[in-house]
């Protein structure tokens, strides 16, 4: 039986008009990031997911075995797999040794990778400094993060509750 979430009526009634042009400005935050990814990707012989991959690795000191990546990035394996084939291609990135474990490799950018990422960055970068102050952005950082380990949270606790054969807990 699939049961409705629950939902929380307890927020102050004044506070319901700031929170839906949030929402509002935040969507359409998402949609120009989502167009934006795609045009640059797509600049650079790309797709979206490809250029995630490029950051993530950038991110990733050391490395990153290819389960971590279709982790980060919800890919099944043969998806992870078809990805750091087409992007070895492209020579972005290159398979090498894992010390760690020796049945396993680790990606690594290219310096074709590392410049893919900086040139994408780039309007990223320019965009936050038109619009975000030097001194908002430590505070900036503290509330993106907060909101999106906040969205992991209630996305997996909505999940549960929505679950065919799993109790609301009412």
């Amino acid at each position: 039986m699939l049961t409705s979430p629950v939902l929380d009526l307890s927020e102050p009634a004044g506070d319901e008009e700031d929170l839906t042009a949030l929402m509002a400005a935040f969507r359409l935050f998402q949609t120009h990031h989502a167009r934006t990814l795609a045009r640059e990707s797509a600049a650079r012989g790309l797709n979206g997911t490809d250029t995630r991959l490029v950051f993530f690795l950038e991110a990733a000191v050391g490395g990153a075995t290819p389960k971590q990546a279709g982790e980060y990035l919800a890919l099944s394996t043969g998806a992870t797999t078809s990805l750091i084939d087409r992007l070895e291609r492209h020579g972005h990135i290159e398979r090498g040794p894992n010390p760690a474990d020796r049945r396993s490799v680790l990606l690594h950018l290219t310096p074709s990778g590392a410049a893919v990422a900086q040139q994408i960055r780039a309007v990223w970068s320019a965009a936050v400094r038109e619009v975000v102050a030097p001194a908002d952005r430590a505070l900036l950082t503290e509330q993106f993060t907060a909101l999106g380990e906040a969205l992991e949270r209630h996305s997996r606790a909505a999940s549960v509750r929505t679950r065919p054969g799993v109790a609301s807990g009412a």
